[in-house]
């Protein structure tokens, strides 16, 4: 069995009838072209059938799996923030009381 001939689920939907909204949006397709995909995608059953409504349409440069931040970047947040927790402990140990100066003590 092929991927294509995999059932497909409502959220399989979904997701193409969003990724035409988008291209509908940008204008590579029309409402009336819109319209018609969009009956083709509730009458599907399959994974290929849901594929060939967008096959001739450019992948989506902002999909989620492009949103996603590397793993190389949050490690460096984290070791930054560990950082920046680190300075600031070792400022508040070696500070002196304040002595309330400004403060009406």
């Amino acid at each position: 069995m092929q991927a294509v001939d995999i059932r497909a689920a409502d959220a399989d939907r979904e997701r193409v009838l969003a990724e035409l909204q988008r291209h509908t949006a940008a204008g590579r397709l029309s409402i009336d072209e819109f319209a018609e995909r969009a009956a083709c995608v509730y009458r599907s059953r399959t994974m290929g059938e849901l594929a060939v409504q967008t096959a001739d349409l450019p992948p989506d440069a902002n999909s989620d799996a492009s949103k996603q931040i590397p793993r190389a970047i949050w490690t460096a947040l984290i070791l930054a923030a560990v950082a920046v927790a680190l300075l600031g402990l070792a400022a508040v140990a070696t500070a002196g009381p304040m002595g309330g100066v400004g403060c009406g003590w």
